[in-house]
């Protein structure tokens, strides 16, 4: 299996695209309870959402990362608008993976030269992921079917964002909704942490799981000590419990220990990295974001090898309605046993999409009918809720 697979649908047509128009968003939704992690706190919901529209008047959508740095929505808006834009405008593309290696390519020397790896790839995904919005609305599809004809209508999902102090409520609250798969954020001290899991997991019911993401808190030391205390709590998989840039020998030392299977991929760039990632045999379960690195046309070609590796792909994301929609469409062309990250704590940018107890049922997510992603415009609370808007536009 070549890395840089690339999904496309057999009834594409070979007409080139040519952006006239690109729309760019910063919002942010005010919350009562923040969100927390053990590197930072969320004090509010961060979105940044990008339309591409051609000459012909086709439109995509898509989402660009925007939870971090605190101040990285309004950021991300300029830097697409002001270094990347003109990439954009009028580039002719029959297959938006041609957009993607494009942008990537012209970017490289910009973001080297700015240390800003991350927001570059952040933005080419929200990009790539509106371009394959745009020619699956074109071709008459959905996202899912116009990467494979035979995509499920349905995916597994499990509910996440859920910070162990808090999972008394927040799982309760998921239940209500329909899942069955939970993930808690643990590393926050290792005596609250496994009294947490511990409780949490004697609470499971028979048909139900329980996973646990530490978001890098630990080294290597203390990450053996987690294992040595919690390692018999029967939990799917472990998350990033070290630092996602560690060495490669202390990853496998953790994985020669752990019985719980390992999972990691949010923090993971480039299409080489996630080969190493996948052929070094230490994750279980990989998980890249859709809106941090690669968009669509990057997650198919690592889902696609992680599957074909015997690995369980499991989409990443924490953000807004258009990314998580981006992120189930993917799992269900990509296939596989893997489960769909959903988000549950309160959060406007991605509940004024499509809210979750009309989507989940019986622990799945299930699609409507609609093209594309689904995705008409942003809806009024999210633009009740914008920051910063800006335009850019070429004209024929």
């Amino acid at each position: 299996m070549n890395d840089r697979a690339e999904p496309l649908s057999k009834n594409q047509s070979d007409r080139p695209v040519r952006i006239a128009r690109i729309d760019a968003w910063a919002c942010r939704y005010p919350i009562d309870r923040p969100v927390r992690t053990s590197f930072g706190t969320m004090r509010d919901r961060p979105g940044v959402f990008v339309r591409l529209e051609d000459h012909d008047g086709a439109f995509g959508w898509g989402e660009i990362f925007a939870n971090w740095p605190a101040a990285g929505a309004e950021h991300r808006v300029n830097l697409l608008m002001l270094d990347i834009a003109e990439l954009v405008l009028d580039h002719a593309f029959t297959k938006p993976s041609e957009l993607f290696h494009h942008l990537d390519k012209a970017t490289s020397i910009s973001a080297l030269q700015s240390a800003e790896w991350g927001p570059f790839h952040q933005v080419i995904a929200g990009l790539d992921m509106a371009a394959w919005d745009l020619l699956a609305r074109r071709d008459g599809k959905s996202l899912r079917h116009y990467l494979n004809p035979a995509a499920r209508d349905q995916v597994p999902a499990y509910a996440s964002g859920i910070h162990i102090d808090d999972a008394d409520r927040l799982l309760l609250l998921a239940r209500k909704i329909g899942f069955r798969h939970f993930k808690v954020k643990i590393g926050f001290g290792l005596e609250s942490d496994v009294t947490g899991l511990l409780a949490q997991a004697a609470s499971l019911r028979v048909d139900e799981c329980l996973n646990a993401d530490a978001n890098q808190a630990w080294d290597l030391g203390a990450a053996l000590e987690f294992l040595d205390v919690a390692g018999d709590i029967a939990l799917g998989w472990l998350e990033e419990p070290i630092r996602a840039d560690a060495p490669i020998t202390e990853w496998q030392a953790l994985a020669d220990r752990s019985v719980i299977p390992l999972a990691g991929g949010e923090n993971i760039l480039g299409f080489e990295d996630f080969s190493r990632a996948i052929s070094a045999k230490i994750f279980s379960v990989i998980q890249p974001d859709i809106a941090k690195w690669g968009g669509v046309t990057g997650s198919y070609a690592v889902a696609r090898q992680a599957i074909n590796a015997g690995k369980r792909y499991c989409p990443h994301f924490l953000g807004g309605g258009i990314g998580l929609a981006a992120s189930a469409e993917l799992l269900a062309a990509v296939g596989g046993d893997g489960l769909l990250e959903v988000d549950v704590n309160e959060n406007q940018l991605r509940d004024a999409f499509r809210p979750l107890p009309d989507t989940i049922v019986d622990g799945c997510w299930y699609f409507d009918d609609h093209l594309g992603l689904g995705v008409e415009g942003l809806p009024n609370v999210v633009m009740e809720h914008s920051t910063l808007h800006r335009t850019s536009t070429k004209k024929c």
